[in-house]
């Protein structure tokens, strides 16, 4: 994924699970120093709504110090598993980082995706302020389904292009 985006000329928005970046701390820092933003998804990858706020803020703690130690870089957002807020967790987030959704999925973690319905999925209808959610991993999600959104990833970012509008991280233009 970071060579064809490299290739591409884009760079995107990263959203690291603490407990991943720790069993792998040199792809955070690889992805990172690609360009890529890095935005935090929480310690576990849990869902929010099933969590005290004191826990919640212990895991972005442990996402923050962990996220940042590793890719040394400072996350601008969050996005929380599920994409699902709860009331804490949101408060919580907006105290840290700009809380962010996705307008365009390729539910690619199911297992019965291919790379066409992922790139289908992810760029119907694409306008301005599109916000395309992908999986750079399977550590969640169906079994090598990542292989499926590597090779989806060049479709979608000729789409994207297509539309014309400027690529975007989370905090700036790419």
């Amino acid at each position: 994924m970071l060579r064809q985006l490299d290739h591409a000329g884009v760079r995107a928005t990263f959203y690291l699970v603490g407990e991943q970046v720790e069993r792998y701390p040199a792809l955070a820092a690889e992805v990172a120093a690609a360009g890529h933003e890095i935005g935090i998804h929480g310690y576990r990858h849990t869902l929010l709504l099933r969590r005290a706020p004191a826990e919640l803020r212990d895991d972005f703690d442990r996402a923050e110090a962990a996220i940042g130690e590793s890719a040394g870089v400072a996350s601008f957002s969050y996005r929380p598993p599920y994409g699902v807020f709860s009331l804490a967790g949101l408060r919580l987030a907006r105290a840290r980082w700009a809380p962010l959704l996705w307008s365009h999925w390729g539910r690619d973690w199911e297992a019965r995706a291919t790379p066409s319905s992922i790139a289908t999925r992810a760029t119907r209808g694409l306008g301005p302020g599109a916000v395309i959610l992908l999986h750079d991993s399977d550590a969640y999600s169906a079994a090598a389904s990542w292989r499926q959104t590597v090779a989806a990833l060049p479709a979608v970012l000729d789409a994207a292009a297509a539309t014309g509008e400027p690529f975007v991280t989370a905090s700036h233009s790419t």
